[in-house]
């Protein structure tokens, strides 16, 4: 599978979970969102003096108003269906925003 192909799997998995899903960025649009992306490589498997497979890492990003917003688990259970490793990196209320922002890393796609 190449990465294009990892990559468009998480993202439709993402998209699968019914709130409007964005890669890499969304318009001015009212919540519940989630916009995600790769942002890198996360690991490498080198043999014969080359690299020989990659993998990638990135976020995801939930944005919501809804206190105990029960996408927060839907999300969870999705990354770990995919095999995926992956942490919660933080949850923020935006004041500015009047959202509850939760943030994923995930890696080895």
């Amino acid at each position: 599978m190449t990465s294009q192909e990892r990559l468009k799997t998480i993202g439709d998995a993402l998209d699968a979970l019914g709130a409007r899903c964005y890669h890499y960025w969304r318009p001015k649009m009212r919540p519940p969102f989630i916009v995600w992306a790769e942002d890198g490589q996360d690991a490498a498997l080198w043999a014969g003096n080359r690299m020989a497979e990659q993998t990638l890492g990135g976020g995801i990003h939930y944005f919501t108003q809804t206190e105990y917003d029960p996408m927060f688990d839907a999300i969870q259970k999705t990354l770990g269906a995919l095999g995926l490793g992956w942490a919660l990196e933080s949850v923020q209320y935006e004041e500015e925003t009047n959202l509850i922002h939760y943030e994923w890393r995930w890696g080895a796609a």
